[in-house]
């Protein structure tokens, strides 16, 4: 029994326009299957990828507050001309300049047009065959904790743990990386962004939910009524969904 992120789902005013911009950020497309905007690679919509973790854009009638998201995307780059170029390209695509106190790092740190951060990272060996979104970070106040409930949840591969920070993967070796990073930030208001999630083929929803409570997750009420997908927080809060598969 095991779960898999397949998509980060983001919450902003406009997603047919955010939408669009992810879609040209990661090299994807844009698809509007309902009232989300899913961006996912190109070629056709094909739910769930076997691969990329893709990006749901779901229309809520809040904007963004001025608090940092806990969880936000790391985007990949191959050489340091690539990531001076991807950057360029996303600031003409409306990406603006974010400040979460990062000080002189290597990678730059942007935010899309309604305010959600992201990463530019610079050319890192690791992160060569993830496609374009490197990993899906979280900040977190307990790496360690965060690193024993997702890796059991998950059933991927725990590549590094310390105190300050842990790095999961698919145990294909595909797709992006999950990472917790311990930052000194708590949560004050819900998640902006979060990722929903599926049981492999063959597994029953039910069954997964109940074993993410015996995990330490809880039942989570954000209002959304009689839906076919589970809203869960894990330990410290973060909150997830988990999807029935169609």
């Amino acid at each position: 029994m095991a779960l898999r992120p397949v998509m980060v789902n983001m919450k902003v005013l406009d997603s047919s326009a955010v939408g669009r911009f992810w879609a040209e950020a990661l090299g994807w497309a844009a698809y509007s299957p309902g009232v989300t905007t899913y961006v996912g690679p190109a070629g056709g919509l094909v739910w769930p990828d076997p691969v990329a973790v893709c990006v749901d854009v779901v229309p809520v009638p809040e904007p963004k507050t001025t608090t940092k998201n806990r969880v936000h995307l790391d985007l990949a780059t191959t050489s340091a001309a690539h990531q001076v170029e991807l950057v360029a390209r996303l600031r003409a695509l409306g990406a603006t300049p974010a400040h979460v106190g990062q000080g002189e790092v290597p990678w730059t740190v942007l935010a899309d047009p309604e305010g959600n951060e992201f990463c530019v990272l610079e050319p890192r060996e690791i992160y060569r065959d993830t496609g374009p979104i490197a990993a899906v970070v979280v900040d977190c106040a307990d790496p360690r904790a965060m690193a024993r409930f997702w890796d059991e949840a998950l059933g991927w591969t725990l590549h590094e743990v310390a105190d300050d920070h842990a790095v999961l993967r698919s145990d294909k070796n595909v797709g992006p990386y999950l990472e917790f990073l311990r930052t000194p930030d708590v949560k004050t208001v819900p998640d902006r962004v979060h990722l929903d999630l599926v049981p492999d083929p063959g597994d029953d929803q039910e069954a997964e939910v109940a074993r993410l409570r015996a995990l330490g997750a809880t039942d989570l009420d954000v209002g959304q009524g009689d839906v076919p997908w589970k809203c869960l927080a894990d330990p410290e809060g973060h909150e997830f969904c988990v999807l029935a598969r169609s």
